[in-house]
C-alpha cells in the first residue's frame, strides 16, 4: 500500500484533529464532571448532568423548541429556495448574475448586523408594524421581537442563501432538454417538475436541508437577539450555563446532546432519502 496519500493528508488531518476532534473530546469529558456552587467543577466522573437534562422538563422544552425551530426554518427555506433557484436558472445574462448577487449578498454581512436590522424592523415602532398600521391591517402593534415567530423570520433570512447555493449546484448539472422532452410529451409544468425536475434536485435539496437544519439548530446570535433571555434554545442555554451560572459540566452536556441530536437527524434524513430514491430509480418510476 502506498503511503504517499496519507503523508499528503497528514497536515490537514492533524489540523482537523487539533481544532475540532480534540476540543470535542475535552468537552465530552468535561460533561461527566460534577459541579458545586461553592467549589466549582469537581472531577467526579458520573453521568449526572445527562440525567438532569433528560429528566428536567425545562431542558426538554428547550430541545423541543430548538428542533421545531430548525425544522420550520428548513421547510420555509425549501419552499422559498426551490422556486428562487428555478427562476434564477431561467434568467438570462446579465440579470442572472445581478439577482444571484442580490440573493447571496446577505452572506457578506455579519449575522449579528442582519439580526439587529431585523430587530429594528420588527419592533413595536418598526417598519413592519408601521406599515401594517398604515394599511389598516392591524389596530395595534403586534409583538414580533422576543417571540418564536421573530426567531424563525430572522433565521430564514440567514439560511435561505445556503439552500439556494446547494440547489443551484445541482441544478446546473441538469440537462434542460430533459424538461423540454417532458413538456413535448404532454406533461403539464407541475407534472414535469414533480416527476422529472424535483427527483433530480434531491441531492441539492438534501444537502441544503442538512446544512440549514444543522446551522439553525446550533444558531446562537439570531435566537439570542430576537428571542431574548426567556425564549431560550439549546445554544443560548449552553451559553448561560458556561458564562452566567459557570456550570461548565452541565453546559458541556447540553452541547454534546445537541451534537448527538444533529448527527442522528442528519444521518437519518440522509439514509431515508437515499434509500427512497434508490428504490424509485431502480424501479424506473420517478413518481
Amino acid at each position: 500500500m502506498r503511503k504517499d496519500p496519507y503523508l499528503l493528508l497528514s497536515p490537514a488531518l492533524l489540523l482537523f484533529c487539533g481544532l475540532l476532534v480534540i476540543p470535542l473530546l475535552l468537552v465530552a469529558i468535561l460533561s461527566f464532571y460534577a459541579f458545586n456552587g461553592t467549589t466549582g467543577v469537581i472531577p467526579d466522573f458520573s453521568p449526572g448532568n445527562y440525567f438532569t437534562i433528560i429528566t428536567d422538563p425545562f431542558y426538554g422544552e428547550i430541545f423541543l423548541r430548538t428542533a421545531g425551530m430548525a425544522l420550520l426554518v428548513t421547510v420555509i427555506c425549501l419552499v422559498l429556495g426551490i422556486p428562487e433557484t428555478l427562476i434564477l436558472a431561467r434568467m438570462r445574462a446579465p440579470w442572472r448574475g445581478i439577482f444571484l448577487v442580490l440573493v447571496l449578498g446577505p452572506l457578506l454581512v455579519s449575522v449579528v448586523v442582519r439580526t439587529l436590522g431585523w430587530s429594528i424592523l420588527m419592533g413595536r415602532q418598526g417598519l413592519i408594524n408601521d406599515t401594517l398600521l398604515l394599511l389598516g391591517l392591524i389596530e395595534s402593534p403586534i409583538r414580533l421581537t422576543f417571540t418564536f415567530t421573530g426567531m424563525v423570520i430572522g433565521l430564514v433570512h440567514v439560511m435561505v442563501p445556503f439552500m439556494i447555493i446547494s440547489i443551484w449546484a445541482t441544478l446546473r448539472k441538469l440537462d434542460p432538454t430533459v424538461e423540454h422532452a417532458g413538456r413535448s410529451l404532454g406533461g403539464s409544468p407541475l407534472t414535469v417538475f414533480r416527476r422529472i425536475i424535483f427527483p433530480q434536485l434531491m441531492p441539492g435539496v438534501l444537502s441544503g436541508s442538512i446544512i440549514v437544519f444543522a446551522l439553525s439548530a446550533s444558531a446562537f446570535a439570531t435566537p439570542a437577539i430576537l428571542g431574548g433571555r426567556r425564549l431560550k434554545v439549546v445554544a443560548t442555554a449552553a451559553y448561560d450555563e458556561f458564562l452566567n451560572t459557570l456550570n461548565w459540566p452541565l453546559g458541556a452536556a447540553i452541547v454534546v446532546l445537541l451534537l448527538i441530536a444533529n448527527i442522528v437527524v442528519i444521518m437519518g434524513l440522509n439514509y431515508y432519502t437515499e434509500r427512497k430514491y434508490r428504490m424509485i430509480f431502480a424501479s424506473g418510476d420517478p413518481a
